[in-house]
């Protein structure tokens, strides 16, 4: 198929080369040049501006963006209203909000424009090992661009959930799942790491990733990490959320849900980013006055 693919950051264009390399036309736009240029030099078509990429592709246009959620999509699509016809299909590959998606989606489908949202899992291993997609939103047109979502993703990888909005919920359910597993190993090596033996963390995750129960390809990519820096020291221990482990926590809200383990792993992430904590200091004070506990002075 010819697709059109707007932006090539550390995913999309692995995205678009992966496409390529899959016998795919593609037409590529990014806000900078020359991540165009690498695309160019791998075989897509480069283009100037929306207005040029779709100037580029057949008769019914599929155009991919692949930008980060909130502003970023809705500049791109408000760009590509004018210029796309009833019938045509835009597809949001990033992590959306799942209710601006499905928002999105009613605001297209009223001039006719099929709106596909795609949640995407597998990072920058993807190129190699392919894309978990999720997708959301007209069957008919899931269905006449399935040989894009074949060639992305492994075999078994791809999963149609439903109507407008589906595939970036379950992609933030998804994501919030990987929040709490991340912090399940993260705990597990701390306490292996601060035991009273000598204990080789690699190692052990080494050896957990032949045969045992927690075998996981985030396991694996701890292996690689504590292979690449033994003992982890030239990593600050701050850690960022993009936004979908905040999403899951106000969905399992809304559907009253307990979802302890993972509301707790966003929360450890908000406590990552405070170098000196105003609820820690407030702890050690309580103790002191109720039990005369010893506290640290700052100097």
């Amino acid at each position: 198929m010819k697709i059109g693919f707007v932006g090539l950051g550390k995913m999309g264009g692995n995205m678009a080369e992966r496409l390529l390399n899959d016998g795919h036309e593609v037409v590529v736009y990014n806000l900078t040049r020359p991540e165009i240029e690498t695309a160019v030099s791998k075989g897509a078509e480069g283009s100037d501006s929306l207005s040029d990429l779709i100037s580029k592709l057949p008769e019914r246009k599929i155009v991919w963006l692949m930008v980060p959620s909130g502003g970023p999509v809705d500049e791109n699509i408000n760009g590509l209203k004018s210029l796309m016809k009833s019938g045509d299909i835009i597809i949001d590959g990033g992590n959306s909000y799942w209710k601006r998606t499905r928002e999105r989606g009613e605001e297209l489908a009223a001039i006719g424009i099929n709106f596909i949202d795609c949640g995407t899992s597998g990072g920058v291993w993807g190129l190699k090992n392919g894309y978990s997609l999720m997708t959301g939103g007209s069957k008919e047109a899931v269905e006449y661009i399935y040989p894009v979502f074949k060639s992305l993703a492994p075999e078994g990888g791809y999963t149609y959930c439903g109507e407008s909005g589906a595939g970036h919920y379950v992609k933030m359910v998804h994501n919030g799942i990987e929040y709490g597993m991340m912090q399940a190993y993260a705990e597990g090596f701390e306490i292996i790491k601060t035991s009273p033996y000598n204990i080789d963390v690699e190692k052990v995750a080494s050896g957990w990733m032949h045969g045992s129960v927690v075998q996981s390809w985030l396991l694996e990519l701890a292996v690689k990490a504590f292979r690449e820096d033994p003992g982890l020291g030239s990593i600050k221990g701050y850690v960022e959320d993009s936004g979908e482990g905040r999403w899951t926590v106000e969905a399992a809200i809304e559907q009253n849900v307990p979802a302890h383990v993972i509301t707790t792993s966003l929360f450890t992430r908000f406590e990552s980013r405070q170098q000196d904590s105003f609820a820690m200091k407030v702890l050690a004070a309580l103790r002191n006055q109720f039990g005369g506990h010893r506290v640290i002075k700052d100097k």
